[in-house]
């Protein structure tokens, strides 16, 4: 084989050598490129997932808010209630009629005649004396001058003992004196009778002097 024709076998070789060499870059350069796109998508991916994240913590963290001390709250609301419970309830039918008659004396209003009905409470277990209570409901016939009676309500709705005003009816009007039915609730500690009820309530003066007069 002639010089000319060795150089130009080892040119082919050479050019095929760097025609592969180029190959190999173009396919490196895909590569890289193909790798910086997915880089990217997976940053993006990351933020994406890391704000959505973040969102969900701060809408947790907010809503424990109300949550936070619940265990001091409910102890001091369960203090308020047994304070309450021993403060401001009447051990019996006494002790209502006691202050609602020292409220209406002060402002010279008269008790014709009071019913006393009862209902059971369920039992309120954190509560003093173990938590009993009986609902008591009052009907009751006053008799005053207005401003007289407007001030006994007021008094018996700021008393010491619990006094639930449930509603008014105006039943008749005299010389400036106002007659008024009246109906409240309170309760009593622990258990009470039907008929300790009963012995409590006053009859109805009008009843017993409309029956007198017939009897005339």
């Amino acid at each position: 084989m002639s010089e000319l024709a060795k150089f130009r076998q080892r040119l082919t070789e050479l050019n095929l050598h760097w025609a592969g060499v180029a190959v190999l870059a173009v396919l490196n350069l895909y590569l890289l490129v193909q790798l910086g796109f997915l880089w990217q998508a997976a940053q993006g991916s990351s933020a994406e997932a890391l704000a959505t994240q973040r969102q969900a913590l701060g809408a947790a963290v907010k809503a424990s808010k109300p949550l936070a001390g619940l265990d001091v709250k409910l102890k001091t609301a369960n203090d308020d209630a047994d304070d309450f419970y021993a403060e401001r309830l009447p051990v019996g039918y006494s002790g209502i009629a006691t202050e609602l008659g020292a409220v209406l004396k002060k402002h010279n209003i008269r008790l014709s005649r009071i019913q006393y009905s009862q209902v059971p409470v369920a039992d309120l277990a954190s509560s003093a004396n173990g938590g009993q209570l009986t609902e008591v409901r009052m009907d009751a016939a006053l008799a005053g001058d207005y401003r007289g009676l407007v001030e006994s309500v007021n008094g018996l709705e700021r008393d010491k003992l619990f006094f639930l005003i449930d509603g008014m009816t105006l039943t008749g009007q005299d010389s400036g004196k106002v007659n008024l039915r009246m109906k409240m609730t309170t309760y009593i500690r622990g258990r009470s009778s039907d008929e300790e009820a009963a012995r409590a309530s006053t009859p109805d003066n009008s009843k017993v002097d409309a029956k007198a007069g017939g009897a005339r």
